[in-house]
């Protein structure tokens, strides 16, 4: 296995792995206002979110920015909270062309979230001679397992908004109060303060 495969691999389990699923609670709460046929909408908001986190991801791989991990444990679960009462607050997605806040949301709380495995990154990155590449194949599989997470939700969302006659804001605010909830939780595990 060549080391782009490696580092494609290990992007896509990093954001499909159950055990951490911190990321799979942040894209369901990024995708909660949508419906299938906004699946572009979707798509924008992982890559923003991917892009959020691979800066970050990448600057303190190359060490440019150190921060303290147990902060950053915790602000993940924040991010997801926020995101998700957003949501909650707001259950259909803003009309017009316009940025709505979910893109916000996705870029700089990619920030965040991408500082939560660069430790982790960067040792293995440390027997690399160059980490461009393993780093790339690294942030295209966690483009990939976003998509998968996403497909997962909007089949879902087919079944029970399409066919079964779920409204639209009722599952929004069930899937938001799942999310809400996990997040608050696990906010109160970390215990920061």
């Amino acid at each position: 296995m060549s080391s782009f495969q490696l580092y494609f691999r290990l992007g896509v389990q990093h954001i499909l792995d159950i055990q951490g699923y911190d990321h799979i609670l942040f894209v369901l709460a990024l995708c909660a206002v949508f419906i299938p046929r906004d699946w572009k909408k979707i798509l924008v908001l992982v890559t923003a979110f991917t892009i959020g986190h691979s800066l970050t991801l990448a600057l303190a791989t190359f060490k440019v920015i150190q921060v303290n991990t147990e902060l950053i444990e915790f602000l993940i679960p924040v991010t997801i909270a926020i995101t998700a009462f957003i949501s909650l607050l707001r259950p259909k997605p803003a009309s017009g062309k316009g940025v709505t806040i979910n893109y916000f949301f996705a870029l700089f709380f990619g920030l965040i979230h991408g500082l939560g495995f660069s430790n982790y990154l960067r040792s293995l990155l440390g027997q690399e001679n160059s980490i461009w590449q393993p780093l790339l194949a690294f942030n295209l599989g966690l483009e990939l397992g976003q998509i998968v997470i996403v497909g997962a939700y909007l089949l879902l969302t087919s079944i029970l908004v399409g066919i079964a006659g779920v409204s639209r804001k009722e599952w929004t605010l069930i899937v938001s109060s799942f999310v809400f909830g996990i997040a608050l939780m696990l906010m109160l595990e970390m215990k920061f303060w």
